[in-house]
């Protein structure tokens, strides 16, 4: 099951849901792989894993014919493996150009994977740029998250028309598993009334878990640990757990597991 994190807008905990929903499926024994497509690797930084002393990364499976073996590294996380990402991706968009049907590498290198992991998580840059489109057509699902203010309403409507856009000309686009609203704060009326607003525009395709405002999932990313193995009995860790477990649900009930 392939799923990818995607937002127009930057800083809305798509790598944070990344990396520690992917960990928290770890932690239940499953064989998960997260793939790395930002150019600034913040969820390789988040596990620890130092992209400029890596050999390879994603940019290897996006532009170039290197095995997929040798591009996938080990982290902290005993069953959670890693493709990393790489500064080099940021000019990946004219290299993937000139290849044939470029937004489609991503889902041929991921294919032979999917009998090894039980879970393929990919956290893709803020935009719609090739990457992340690499990533949605890669993916069976995607998770959107987002922050309940209003500027972060308004990028997500911009998301779901550019998806809307993107969908007449790019074949095998996922379906949306739902949207988490992240760095949720009800000590502000401002944010209950988002929320709401989110909720009642959305209903059933908004998640239940809301992953709340928290310090130490801030802090985690610069241990280089996820929040596991940071505080596992933090707001955050529990949130993450719960998150972990809709989306199971989910998934079953869509009949995909």
């Amino acid at each position: 099951m392939v799923i990818s994190l995607v937002n127009v807008k930057g800083g809305v905990g798509k790598t944070t849901t990344a990396v520690n929903l992917g960990a928290g499926f770890a932690g239940s024994g499953l064989r998960v792989l997260l793939v790395d497509l930002d150019p600034q690797g913040s969820a390789s930084y988040s596990l620890g894993v130092d992209t400029d002393q890596a050999d390879f990364s994603s940019v290897d499976l996006l532009v170039g014919e290197q095995p997929i073996s040798d591009v996938i590294v080990g982290t902290g996380v005993e069953g959670l493996d890693l493709i990393p990402g790489s500064m080099k991706l940021a000019g990946a968009d004219l290299a993937l150009a000139r290849k044939m049907h470029p937004e489609q590498r991503l889902k041929r290198a991921l294919k032979p994977l999917r009998r090894r992991y039980d879970f393929i998580l990919v956290d893709c840059p803020p935009g719609l740029s090739i990457l992340t489109v690499n990533g949605l057509v890669a993916a069976d699902f995607y998770i959107l998250p987002v922050v309940p203010h209003d500027l972060d309403m308004e990028a997500m409507n911009h998301f779901f028309m550019g998806l809307e856009t993107l969908g007449r000309s790019v074949r095998g686009l996922p379906d949306l598993l739902g949207v988490l609203l992240t760095m949720v704060d009800h000590r502000t009326s401002v944010t209950d009334a988002v929320v709401e607003a989110i909720r009642r525009a959305l209903g059933r395709e908004v998640f239940q878990t809301e992953i709340p405002i928290n310090v130490r999932l801030a802090e985690a990313p610069g241990y280089g640990i996820s929040i596991y193995g940071y505080e596992g009995w933090s707001s955050g860790a529990k949130a993450y757990s719960q998150l972990g477990g809709e989306v199971i649900r989910r998934l079953r009930k869509k009949g995909a597991i």
